[in-house]
């Protein structure tokens, strides 16, 4: 078992965290990472009400006793969410570990810690991860620029991002983005991490409740299967290469504005390829990190596979010491 500052401070046995994810982060995958000792996470928004979420929280209590967590997104729209409820939804429910992302998250990481409940930021550079550190959080989430979704606009990778983490942070944190497997893992470790977080990966598993033609979709592609969409808004994004984020990055690239693209880009149309399996329906988020998987397990055999394949590799490094040091 692999023991780390992650892991002891957020009372999980394994470092290995299923990031929230829009439409994917539900109770059946959450619960299942969870229960195989990682980290699982619902994604609070995925819930069209905060009462919803209090249900889908329940339902994740009763598959499992052991610690979930749930992601809570901060975005700035003219419509906003009413965090606030959707906050006091994840209080009620007694939830002790919050992942947030995006926004400023100063006045619910307030709230929550006034609750004991730790809070993981989500960040895609050092400087975003200090700023965070002094709001209070217990552990960031470094993105790396290899993520699906959003990865900021440095375009720092996360064999630089990762260490230069770990130098600048007093706090715990966890690698994200690239992240596959137990040699993944690994090298985490090895650069300064205290653990994984990875969604694309979980999106290709058995309690994943995306459509089984998206999993073998990802399961077939390459690296060099997504499109860097949103470059000219300085809001870039990370999706899978389709018809339609060609169409956006050409529209964009002619000088259009967001109004533009807004019809190609509705979240509506992204949820209906997970719910439908139409891979060209919309826009749908996936890392690089696909070129790397090659199955579909279930997500607590994922879990347990990387752990145990990553304890192999750590030992066997043991092998290329000129000295070798014994290993308990």
């Amino acid at each position: 078992m692999l023991k780390t500052r992650f892991t002891e401070e957020f009372g999980v046995e394994h470092p290995v965290v299923q990031g929230g994810m829009m439409w994917v982060g539900r109770a059946e995958l959450a619960a299942a990472v969870s229960e195989a000792g990682g980290l699982g996470i619902i994604t609070a928004l995925t819930q069209p009400t905060p009462e919803d979420l209090r249900v889908e929280i329940a339902k994740a209590r009763a598959l499992t006793d052991k610690p979930i967590g749930v992601n809570l997104t901060l975005t700035l729209s003219i419509n906003q969410p009413p965090y606030e409820q959707y906050r006091q939804a994840i209080i009620d429910s007694g939830v002790m570990i919050v992942e947030t992302a995006g926004s400023n998250p100063a006045v619910h990481v307030e709230h929550f810690k006034e609750h004991g409940i730790k809070v993981i930021h989500k960040c895609t550079s050092v400087r975003h991860a200090l700023k965070a550190q002094s709001l209070g959080v217990d552990a960031v989430s470094i993105d790396g620029f290899e993520c699906a979704g959003h990865p900021g606009e440095d375009d720092v990778p996360g064999l630089v991002l990762i260490p230069a983490a770990a130098d600048a942070l007093s706090i715990p944190f966890i690698a994200s983005g690239g992240f596959a497997d137990g040699r993944g893992l690994a090298a985490a470790l090895a650069l300064g991490a205290q653990g994984i977080n990875m969604g694309t990966r979980f999106m290709c598993t058995e309690e994943s409740p995306i459509h089984q033609k998206i999993k073998e979709q990802i399961v077939g592609a390459s690296e060099l299967d997504t499109q860097l969409i949103f470059r000219q808004l300085r809001n870039t994004m990370r999706a899978s290469k389709n018809s339609v984020s060609e169409e956006v990055v050409e529209i964009l690239g002619k000088g259009g504005r967001f109004r533009d693209v807004q019809e190609l880009v509705a979240g509506t149309r992204g949820r209906k390829v997970y719910e439908n399996g139409d891979s060209e329906a919309g826009i749908w988020t996936v890392g690089m990190v696909q070129g790397l998987i090659r199955d579909i397990p279930g997500a607590g055999e994922l879990v347990t596979r990387i752990v145990s394949d990553a304890e192999a590799i750590i030992r066997s490094l043991n092998s290329v010491l000129v000295d070798p040091v014994p290993v308990s």
